[in-house]
């Protein structure tokens, strides 16, 4: 009986194949348990926003909300509406400046200065990456996370922030503001890496650190089990950067940014399940 089960099955399967076609089959999302994937697997596993600017000012709705003005300067991409009373329900219901009208989310650096002068990013690229040999999830709905250190006098480490020119500029990336040459693509850039793992069960902590974990060797901690989107940020400043620099936050060293999840959640769905866990780059918006 066995035999003959297994025999059915695998009429089932052909006659399903002839109907619907080898596309049916193709781009099929591995578990993370099939032994052949690897790290290797998952480079240049993305989706990827382009946000312009849109605002400024000294509101951090993850660190000091319902408190306007008690922040330092910030610089805003993506939603319009982001200030210190935002909530997952008024940022869905804010316009974007990323490409993806589906992408509602708030995205923030601390504001940079040359001397008193403020310098207004012309845009931000958003990375959305696996890092993960397991499968990831989408953010939860109002998802909170800080990445880098406000208060950092010394080198962080690049595996977090740094600073570079842009990548056809020949400039290594930096702990401090290089000096960038004049060619062509380059300019000021500020580079902060989120962390890919949660703890599964909260939306934020007191640091705003703690319920996320940076995953080790393509596996997340037991600690924060649950594999996400890793989250990259990328500021394009229309400088080439040199002497005399300084974020909001002190100094050049203090690279931190903010991520407030506030996607249609359908969308973000798509884009992970259709891009991050079917090992696609899916490139731009």
């Amino acid at each position: 009986m066995k035999a003959l089960a297994l025999i059915a099955l695998g009429a089932v399967a052909l006659v399903a194949a002839a109907v619907l076609g080898p596309a049916a089959f193709a781009g099929k999302p591995k578990t993370g348990d099939e032994p052949s994937l690897s790290r290797a697997d998952l480079v240049g596993v993305n989706f990827v926003e382009n946000c312009r600017y849109s605002h400024r000012a000294p509101d951090d709705p993850i660190v000091f909300p319902g408190a306007p003005g008690a922040s330092h300067q910030h610089t805003f991409v993506g939603n319009r509406t982001t200030d210190a009373f935002s909530t997952f329900g008024s940022l869905r219901s804010g316009r974007t400046t990323c490409a993806r009208a589906a992408d509602t989310a708030a995205y923030w650096v601390p504001a940079l200065y040359q001397g008193a002068s403020v310098v207004l990013p012309r845009a931000a690229t958003i990375y959305y990456r696996r890092e993960t040999t397991s499968p990831v999830m989408a953010f939860p709905n109002g998802l909170r996370m800080i990445a880098g250190d406000a208060a950092a006098t010394s080198p962080q480490g690049m595996r977090v922030t740094f600073w570079s020119c842009g990548a056809l500029s020949g400039v290594p990336p930096s702990t401090d503001v290089p000096t960038c040459p004049q060619v062509r693509g380059s300019s000021l850039r500020l580079h902060v890496r989120f962390p890919s793992c949660w703890d599964g069960r909260r939306l934020d902590s007191a640091d705003h650190k703690s319920h996320m974990a940076y995953a080790v060797r393509g596996a997340c901690p037991s600690t924060h089990p649950v594999a996400v989107p890793a989250v990259a940020q990328i500021y394009r400043y229309p400088t080439l950067g040199g002497e005399g620099f300084t974020l909001a936050s002190g100094g050049e060293l203090s690279a931190h940014a903010d991520f407030f999840n506030a996607w249609r959640p359908g969308a973000l769905k798509r884009l992970v399940e259709g891009c991050l866990n079917a090992l696609v780059h899916c490139g731009r918006g």
